[in-house]
C-alpha cells in the first residue's frame, strides 16, 4: 500500500518589520476580524491575570555568570525519555482555522520544522490524524501530544485517547483548570460565535450532555485515565503545590503550571509566581512545564532557572499563524529559540542543564528566589 503524502500548508511571505513577538501580535490584530480577535486575545473578567502573566516574567531579573567556558554550547533538553533540540512546545489552542485557513495543519508543519513540540487541542478544527501525519513527516520533530478534556461519557473519552494513540500521539495532556468557562467579557461584547466551517471536528459523535459539570474532571478521573489511556498522562493547569503532590502520587508523567492564559479565573496567581513552589513540591520526581505570558527568550531562560523542564507557548504562535500561516509560526518559534540561546550564553551557560535558580532574582532589592 502506498501512503499518501501529508498535506502541505500554503506558503506565504512574512510581512516586513516583524522582529519580535510583540510585532507579531500588533500585526495579527490587523489580520483578524473582531470575532476571532476577541476569542484569541481576550482573558477572563477584567483580564488582570492575563496581563499579570506577562509582567511577572518581566519582574524577574537575571544575574549572569561570566568567564565560563561556552564551547560546544547547545539547547538540548531531556523530557519524558526523549532528547529534544530545545525546550519549546506549542501549547494547545482551539479552532485555529479562525486565524488562518490552514489552521492546525500549518501549526504542525511549522512546529515540526523548528523541532518544537506540539500539543493539539481537543477542540482542534482539523482532524487529529491529519495533524499527526503532517507533524510526523519531519524526522527531527519534537514530541506530539494530544490535549484532552474529560468528556461526560468515559467510553468516548477512552475512544478519543485511543484514536490519538493510534495516530502517533505520544502523551495525553489532561487540562484540569477549566471545569467551566470563565467570564470572558471581551467575547460577550463581540458576540463571539464560531464562523461557518469551523468546528471541534475530533469531538464529532460525542454523546450529548445536559449537565454542565457532568464532565468536570476529578482525581478519580485522573487515576482512571492513567490506568486506561495506554499513554503517559500530563496534568495541565496545576498551580498549588499540594495538587502537584497529589498528581505525582496518582502516576501522572508530568505537570504543567498553567492558569489557562488568564482565560478562566481572573486574579488567579501568575504562572511565574507558582512555578518554583510546584517544582519544589515534585520537581525531583516529575518534569514540570510552564506556560502563560512567555514572550522572550529570556522568559524561557527564567522558567528553566526556576526549575521548569520546558515551556509551552500559545498566543504568539497564533499571531504568527494569522500573519503568515506556517511561515509566521516558524518565525515566532525561531525568534524564541534564538533569543533563548543568546540569553543562555550571555548568562554563562552552555547548556540548559547548567541554568540554575541562583541566576534569577525577583527584583534588584530582593534576595535570591
Amino acid at each position: 500500500m502506498t501512503l499518501s503524502k501529508p498535506p502541505m500548508p500554503v506558503v506565504q511571505p512574512l510581512p516586513p518589520g516583524l522582529v519580535t513577538l510583540d510585532d507579531h501580535e500588533a500585526h495579527a490584530r490587523t489580520q483578524l476580524d473582531s470575532n476571532a480577535w476577541a476569542y484569541f486575545s481576550g482573558g477572563a473578567a477584567d483580564e488582570i491575570t492575563l496581563h499579570a502573566n506577562r509582567r511577572a516574567w518581566n519582574q524577574l531579573q537575571l544575574l549572569p555568570r561570566v568567564l565560563r567556558p561556552l564551547d560546544s554550547a547547545h539547547t538540548q533538553i531531556q523530557l519524558l525519555g526523549r532528547t529534544l533540540a530545545h525546550p519549546l512546545l506549542v501549547a494547545p489552542m482551539a479552532w485555529q482555522q479562525m486565524a488562518h485557513a490552514d489552521g492546525e495543519l500549518a501549526m504542525a508543519h511549522a512546529a515540526a520544522a523548528q523541532a518544537a513540540g506540539l500539543v493539539l487541542s481537543t477542540q482542534a478544527s482539523r482532524p487529529l490524524t491529519t495533524v499527526a501525519q503532517a507533524f510526523g513527516a519531519y524526522p527531527e520533530r519534537g514530541p506530539l501530544w494530544f490535549q484532552l478534556y474529560m468528556q461526560a461519557d468515559r467510553g468516548f473519552t477512552r475512544e478519543l485517547a485511543q484514536r490519538a494513540r493510534d495516530a502517533g500521539y505520544e502523551a495525553l495532556v489532561l487540562t484540569v483548570d477549566a471545569p467551566v468557562s470563565g467570564a470572558r467579557d471581551r467575547e460577550r461584547r463581540a458576540g463571539f460565535r464560531l464562523p461557518p466551517g469551523v468546528a471541534s471536528v475530533n469531538l464529532a459523535g460525542a454523546p450529548p450532555s445536559d449537565a454542565p459539570l457532568e464532565a468536570a474532571a476529578t482525581w478519580a478521573d485522573v487515576e482512571w485515565l492513567c490506568s486506561a489511556a495506554q499513554l503517559p498522562v500530563i496534568l495541565k493547569g496545576v498551580l498549588h503545590p499540594d495538587d502537584a503532590r497529589q498528581a505525582a502520587g496518582l502516576g501522572v508523567s508530568a505537570v504543567v503550571v498553567s492558569n489557562h492564559g488568564g482565560r478562566v479565573l481572573d486574579t488567579v496567581v501568575t504562572t511565574a509566581q507558582s512555578l518554583s513552589g510546584v517544582v519544589d513540591a515534585i520537581g525531583g520526581d516529575l518534569p514540570v512545564l510552564v506556560d502563560g505570558g512567555i514572550r522572550r527568550g529570556t522568559d524561557v531562560f527564567k522558567a528553566l532557572a526556576l526549575g521548569a523542564s520546558a515551556v509551552m507557548v500559545g498566543r504568539p504562535c497564533l499571531w504568527g499563524l494569522a500573519n503568515a500561516g506556517a511561515v509566521g509560526v516558524a518565525h515566532v518559534l525561531r525568534l524564541l529559540r534564538d533569543e533563548f540561546e543568546m540569553a543562555m550564553l550571555l548568562c554563562g551557560c552552555r547548556e540548559p542543564a547548567s541554568i540554575s535558580r541562583s541566576m534569577v532574582i525577583a527584583n534588584a532589592m530582593d534576595s535570591h528566589l
